[in-house]
């Protein structure tokens, strides 16, 4: 079996993989790098998604890339205007050239005495085992299970009629049109879900066991269209992406300090959209604090509109069981369904779940401590993305990249070929995300802990992590090793010179 030989492995193509392919162009041109891509087409999450509406629930100008500006007139972006964004990203920087599809990666295991990664993937329909070795092996395959959505098992599920759907796998051709929709769940699908589907439905009950805050944001930023009419692109994309960021610390600061006032002010603002009359304290008052769990964002208000036109509703209650014709809650009230849409939240892994082994010893890196946010205490050479829990993904992604490329410049510098972080002195351990999101509460023991002091803090804020990851020290408790044989050994094939 021939083995191909690549300075980096990145697995991926996604927006953190294509990402990667622009950084290590750029950064570190002298490195060559494959994105091995599970799937047939790249943009990861926009290309897996198909469901109605499906957008960004962050703006653009964040979520876009900081070097490729977003110049379309929405800030928040449906799903096939964020693919094409990617698609034609990597195929304007040569990057599509460098992607594998097909090749699941399955297991990687570290050699020391090669300062290489060995990494197993099958391709293909036929799983046909594939080899690859790199120096250095970068995960952008998200934080999700791609194969499997969280899907609770409902009593009576089998004695319903109609049709059951999981968002993650939409059927292609569902028709809902003048039919009565109940979409379970109140997260960032749903809530995108329901307006969409109400358009065409003869009605959408979104029901959910409690609320989440919600709020309504233009789905135009008028100031960036007007700096874009002014200013070169580059320079009205540079403002616009650190004003948003900037008044997203503000208003997550303040939401941390003054839970209570921004409670309140969250909730009027519901109250303004749907009328003193409508149940606001039963239907969109959570009962945890605001950033407790991810707020979810409506444009142009499309939910409220929605229940407002009679169009689509909100129960809040708990399933006793599904029956013939829908859901009976535990209260007694049937509501009637031709088709009942599960939008129950995703099933967390951390890097694809691949076995990893270090100098065949196996890992497993839920037991590390994290390193920036990327790295794995004691584990060489290895780097995942991933993104903010309160901002866009791609301004820690880029971040990200941007430090993968000064740990290989600087070994190349230093003539080593091995970067290790290593936990010095004590360091007490906290779980790696915050959140109470059940999605996050199912999945936290599998991934690894943050410590309390840096490096080994996971910071949820942009600026201190520009200052961290781009100009902090690359030194700190991280070990250099593993020095450049004097005869190096020659590079195997590469598909295309990075």
């Amino acid at each position: 079996m021939d083995i191909e030989h690549f300075d980096v492995v990145v697995v991926g193509a996604g927006i953190s993989g294509i990402g990667a392919g622009y950084h290590l162009q750029a950064k570190s041109p002298d490195r060559s790098y494959v994105i091995l891509e599970g799937r047939e087409r790249l943009g990861g999450t926009w290309d897996l998604f198909r469901y109605p509406g499906i957008r960004s629930d962050s703006d653009m100008y964040t979520l876009g890339y900081s070097f490729r500006p977003w110049t379309n007139a929405k800030a928040i972006a449906d799903g096939p205007s964020i693919l094409e964004y990617l698609e034609d990203t990597a195929a304007d920087y040569g990057i599509d050239r460098h992607i594998r599809y097909q090749h699941r990666v399955v297991s990687a295991a570290w050699s020391t005495e090669d300062a290489a990664w060995t990494v197993v993937a099958q391709r293909g329909p036929e799983n046909e085992e594939v080899r690859y070795t790199c120096n250095f092996l970068f995960m952008c395959s998200g934080y999700y299970n791609y194969a499997k959505g969280h899907a609770p098992e409902f009593a009576g599920s089998e004695d319903f009629t109609g049709e059951i759907v999981h968002p993650q796998f939409w059927p292609e051709n569902l028709d809902y049109s003048g039919k009565h929709v109940v979409v379970i769940g109140s997260g960032a699908t749903a809530v995108t879900l329901v307006p969409e589907m109400a358009k065409s439905a003869a009605h959408v009950t979104m029901l959910q066991r409690s609320p989440t805050y919600i709020v309504a944001r233009p789905s135009e930023d008028k100031l960036a269209n007007w700096l874009r009419s002014k200013l070169p692109a580059k320079v009205a994309y540079g403002l616009t992406r650190w004003k948003n960021v900037i008044l997203q610390q503000i208003f997550y600061r303040l939401a941390r300090k003054k839970p209570e006032k921004t409670k309140e002010r969250l909730i009027d603002m519901v109250r303004d959209e749907l009328g003193a009359d409508y149940d606001v304290a039963t239907h969109f008052t959570p009962s945890y604090n605001p950033w407790d769990q991810r707020l979810c964002l409506v444009p142009d208000a499309d939910l409220f509109a929605s229940i407002r036109d009679g169009s689509a509703s909100v129960v809040t209650g708990h399933i006793d069981r599904f029956t013939e014709t829908g859901i009976r809650l535990k209260s007694g009230e049937q509501i009637d369904a031709d088709i009942i849409v599960t939008a129950t939240g995703l099933e967390l892994q951390l890097m694809s779940d691949l076995d990893f082994s270090v100098d065949g010893k196996k890992v497993d890196p839920a037991k590390s401590l994290n390193y920036k946010g990327m790295m794995y205490s004691d584990i060489p050479n290895l780097a995942s993305s991933f993104g903010y829990t309160n901002a866009s993904w791609t301004l820690k992604a880029d971040l990200t990249c941007n430090y993968v490329c000064r740990l290989l410049n600087t070994m190349k510098s230093r003539g080593l070929r091995q970067c290790t972080p290593r936990v010095e002195g004590d360091v007490e351990e906290e779980p790696f995300l915050d959140f109470t999101s059940g999605y996050v509460q199912r999945a936290i023991d599998r991934f690894p802990k943050q410590g309390t002091t840096k490096p080994w803090r996971v910071h949820q804020n942009y600026t201190l992590d520009v200052l961290s990851l781009k100009f902090g020290s690359i030194d700190d408790h991280m070990e250099f090793s593993n020095p450049v044989p004097k005869t190096a050994p020659a590079a195997g094939p590469e598909a295309v010179p990075a």
